[in-house]
């Protein structure tokens, strides 16, 4: 019989090392299949909270935030397409960097409705491979009816501002267990796994804690 899993994946949208690690754990665990009977939950973190409607350009918000030079962000993002391809994620044109807030509200619906790790499959596409804007609405519906979410539904959820609080308080939790970077991925409510790992480390780790017991 699989061993039960717990997987806690505390991430952000606007984080290209979250769709690298989403989808090299995706891959470790099919390398597991039959061995593991994972349940993946997602949370919120956001990196750039204060970020306006209209964004900013990553040149710019890299620039101030990490004092990094235009060269130097296209090299990393150069080698961040190169590792997202060896994991069977296309990393597209990504010029801006957004609000992450109504998103992860919207997350946290899907969740409610069985399809939360379809939709972030689906926001991380839409912002890292398709370059659009996960703060607008149209964006976020658009990504919901693809996973088979009630478009309708979802506009009404982020137009009443619905799960707002619920979204914080995560937030706050998880900040007040020491998560400051992202992806942070925790097993079985015990075992912290951080960083955009490859498949090998994640497969590894997994079988370690199964081992442990």
């Amino acid at each position: 019989m699989p061993a039960p899993l717990k997987i806690d994946f505390v991430s952000d949208i606007a984080c290209p090392w979250c769709a690298i690690g989403l989808a090299s754990l995706q891959q470790a665990l099919a390398r597991l299949d039959g061995e593991v009977d994972a349940r993946i939950a997602m949370h919120p973190f956001e990196l750039n909270p204060q970020m306006g409607p209209q964004g900013e350009a990553i040149v710019d918000y890299l620039g101030k935030k990490y004092g990094r030079t235009p060269a130097q962000i296209a090299e990393t993002q150069a080698m961040i397409r190169e590792r997202g391809a060896s994991v069977g994620f296309a990393f597209g044109p990504r010029e801006f960097v957004y609000n992450t807030f109504d998103a992860h509200r919207l997350l946290h619906w899907a969740g409610l409705q069985g399809k939360q790790l379809a939709l972030k499959q689906a926001l991380l596409q839409a912002y890292h491979g398709d370059g659009k804007d996960p703060s607008s609405h149209d964006v976020l519906v658009e990504a919901a009816a693809s996973v088979g979410l009630d478009a309708e539904q979802a506009r009404g959820v982020l137009a009443r501002g619905d799960y707002a609080d619920e979204v914080r308080a995560e937030e706050r939790e998880y900040q007040a267990m020491g998560i400051q970077s992202v992806p942070s991925i925790i097993f079985n409510d015990r075992y912290l796994v951080s960083g955009g790992q490859p498949p090998e480390a994640f497969e590894q780790a997994i079988r370690q804690i199964l081992a442990e017991g």
